[in-house]
Parts: C-alpha cells; sequence; structure tokens
C-alpha cells in the first residue's frame, strides 16, 4: 500500500521532514482512505498519525570524558593539542604559583617556623621569582636550617 501522499500531507501539516512522520501499520487501511487535508488532520487528531521525537546528539560520553579529565586522567602527551602557553597562559601559571608560595609562607610565619623578618626576605625572593614551586621553597629552607 503506497501511503507518499499521505505521509507528505501529514509531514507539511506537523512542520516536520516525511522521516520524522510515524503512521499506525495497524490502521494503514484507515490511512489509505485519507485523500484531503482535512482527513490526515482527523488522523492526526485521533493518534493514528503522529510526530515523531526529534533526534539528538547523547553527550553521556562526553560527560563521562569531562569526569575523567577533572580528576587529572586523559592528559597526556597523546591529548595535548597546542603550545604549553596556549593550554596555560604564562599569566595564569604565574598568579596560580605565587599564590601557594604566598600560603606557604604565611603558615610558615603563623606556625613559628620562621620569624617576621624572614618571612619578608623569602617574600620578596618569592615574588623576584626565586622559587620554582613550594617544594622548591621548603628545599631552600631545609638547606638553610642545616
Amino acid at each position: 500500500m503506497d501511503l507518499y501522499n499521505q505521509k507528505r500531507m501529514a509531514a507539511d501539516i506537523l512542520d516536520v521532514g516525511m522521516g520524522r512522520v510515524w503512521m499506525d501499520a495497524e490502521k494503514a487501511e484507515d490511512i489509505s482512505t485519507a485523500i484531503t487535508r482535512e482527513d490526515i488532520r482527523k488522523l492526526i487528531a485521533d493518534g493514528i498519525i503522529k510526530r515523531k521525537l526529534q533526534n539528538g546528539i547523547s553527550r553521556g560520553r562526553t560527560r563521562a570524558k569531562d569526569k575523567k579529565k577533572a580528576y587529572g586522567h586523559r592528559k597526556g602527551h597523546g591529548s595535548r593539542r597546542g603550545a604549553k602557553g596556549a593550554r596555560m597562559l604564562g599569566n595564569e601559571r604565574w598568579v596560580n604559583k605565587i599564590r601557594a608560595l604566598r600560603k606557604r609562607l604565611k603558615t610558615l610565619r603563623e606556625d613559628g617556623t620562621i620569624d617576621v623578618s624572614m618571612y619578608r626576605k623569602l617574600y620578596g625572593r618569592a615574588t623576584s621569582g626565586e622559587f620554582r614551586d613550594v617544594s622548591h621553597l621548603d628545599a631552600h629552607l631545609k638547606t638553610k636550617r642545616s
């Protein structure tokens, strides 16, 4: 049974493509007798012809990947695109580093490991870029003590 014209009219009435028109296979005889747009509208109202839901692209896999990336996985050399400066700006890297160093210096001063004058000296050295990271600062303090 050729229901092409009925499907075409239904698609036009439902304002979708022909691929998104669903017709009840058991009511094919009733559909074939519908020759006017009014007949098609009646079948749509009765639920014999319906509009199929639009297909979307699932983000499930992307969400799972993003979760792993947030944890620190999937970031190896093979996954990297762009130069080091493109992945994280130099200024951003500096801000992260200096904040960590200043936080460490503050805790050392508060727990009495270093006095205020030593804190000021180390603070200035950190600002001038002498320490690579917190562990470098700790190593420097260890060598000064021994």
